[in-house]
């Protein structure tokens, strides 16, 4: 049985819909338009990092007096002590004078060594100066002067001996002194960023495990600061800085300075809540979220001594930013928020 199907009786009362013609508009009516963007603020963290303020020559000249008096009167007190010492028995008074010598032979070794922990810190900024003059005039003799001082800075380093024999065989086949220096900055910095990046990472993950099963608030600060420095030394020998006890205090006294210069030491409720993700901020604990904030401050520490210690500037490269490390407090926070329930 066929299913029965509807035919009209009188085809006139059948109609099409009228077809749509295609529009167009005249060339001279067409008004063209320019997009219009809003000036976005400059991101704080593309500042550049600033330089150690140096000492005035009042500060130099009351350090100086005071290092001197303490001098005279130690150096007073060891020759009363050898005299003394040599008037109950002489032998005495020879390993006395024999203890006092090598003494001064090891203050001297340190002395020298936190000299030229200071002159690596220090060659560093200007190498980095140096080269941001280089990228802007685009000379190739001033390319090749940066070239090889970073060749003398990484020459007894085995875990970059392949990206300086690449950046060696290409870099010869450059003629702009532009692109040398982006040449080494892809073959040797990017490693380092990398690694310094993962550095960073992980001290901010132990800042905030730390500081969120720590019974004593001085615990945590303590651990912060130590976390710190640390993190702060870790940096500056992987660009090849190598300070000593001095230098880490001008490494500090840098870091502080762009921490301050970058609105570093600001951190808003804002940021903990992209941190640990939408309405999640509001259910952590008090001990949990002091420890976000402590991984992020750790964090900026981290930032602020790549971009102090860097020996090039960041140009090819990104630059690293906070958000960057998001998701490594995000996962800390989450297994921590997992395990106390």
């Amino acid at each position: 049985m066929k299913r029965p199907v509807a035919r009209p009786i009188d085809p006139s009362e059948v109609t099409e819909a009228p077809r749509r013609m295609p529009r167009a508009f005249a060339a001279e009516a067409a008004i063209p338009t320019e997009a219009a963007f809003e000036a976005q603020a400059e991101d704080t963290e593309a500042f550049e990092s600033p330089q150690p303020r140096k000492m005035g020559w009042l500060g130099r000249l009351a350090w100086s007096t005071a290092g001197a008096l303490v001098s005279l009167g130690v150096g007073l007190a060891i020759d009363r002590l050898i005299r003394d010492l040599f008037d109950r028995q002489e032998w005495l008074g020879w390993l006395a004078l024999a203890i006092a010598a090598l003494l001064v032979l090891a203050i001297l070794v340190l002395a020298i060594r936190e000299y030229l922990g200071v002159r690596r810190l220090q060659a560093l900024g200007d190498l980095r100066d140096q080269a941001q003059a280089a990228v802007e005039t685009d000379r190739p003799a001033d390319a090749k002067k940066i070239l090889g001082r970073l060749e003398t800075i990484y020459a007894a380093r085995p875990d970059m001996a392949r990206a300086r024999k690449v950046l060696a065989d290409d870099s010869g086949n450059m003629l702009d002194g532009a692109e040398q220096i982006h040449l080494a900055e892809r073959q040797l910095m990017a490693p380092l960023d990398a690694r310094a990046r993962a550095l960073t990472a992980q001290s901010a993950r132990r800042v905030a495990l730390v500081t969120a099963v720590s019974p004593r608030a001085l615990i945590d600060v303590g651990f912060v600061i130590y976390e710190s420095v640390k993190l702060g030394g870790a940096i500056a020998r992987l660009y090849g800085a190598r300070p000593g006890f001095i230098g880490s205090w001008r490494l500090a006294g840098a870091i502080l300075a762009h921490l301050a210069v970058t609105g570093g030491l600001v951190l808003t409720d804002g940021l903990v809540e992209q941190l640990v993700g939408q309405g999640l901020a509001q259910k952590l604990s008090a001990r949990l979220g002091e420890g976000v904030v402590n991984g992020l401050m750790t964090v900026r520490v981290g930032i602020a001594a790549m971009r102090v210690v860097r020996p090039l500037p960041f140009v090819t490269q990104d630059q690293p930013l906070v958000r960057d490390f998001i998701g490594d407090l995000a996962n800390v926070s989450r297994t921590m928020q997992e395990e106390k329930r």
